[in-house]
């Protein structure tokens, strides 16, 4: 497990290395995240659909409906964490002033 991590962690290397100075890097990480924030979101969607339609296809079997309601329920339970934590993030950027953007005259 942690191998695969130092794996995934290496192959963005190119990426920070060219990043100039620390801001550099910030900015690149920052761009990494909202790239893969949505595709994580995504899996999260296909683990739900998956659960689905395990319990659709598996109707006559009491253990695999049961597996596709499980699969149903932690789908939603990430997606709602994933989606609340966004807005959450957002809230903080926009509401109090944390954004970096500027908006209004």
């Amino acid at each position: 497990m942690i191998y695969r991590f130092f794996l995934i962690l290496t192959s963005f290397l190119p990426v920070f290395v060219a990043a100039q100075g620390i801001q550099g890097v910030i900015t690149e990480f920052r761009n990494v995240l909202n790239l893969a924030f949505p595709v994580v979101i995504g899996l999260a969607f296909l683990f739900f659909l998956w659960g689905l339609a395990n319990f659709i296809l598996n109707s006559g079997n009491e253990e695999k409906r049961t597996e596709g309601k499980r699969l149903m329920t932690w789908g939603v339970i990430a997606l709602f964490i994933m989606v609340s934590v966004w807005g959450i993030v957002w809230l903080l950027r926009f509401e109090f002033g944390l954004s970096t953007y500027i908006i209004g005259p």
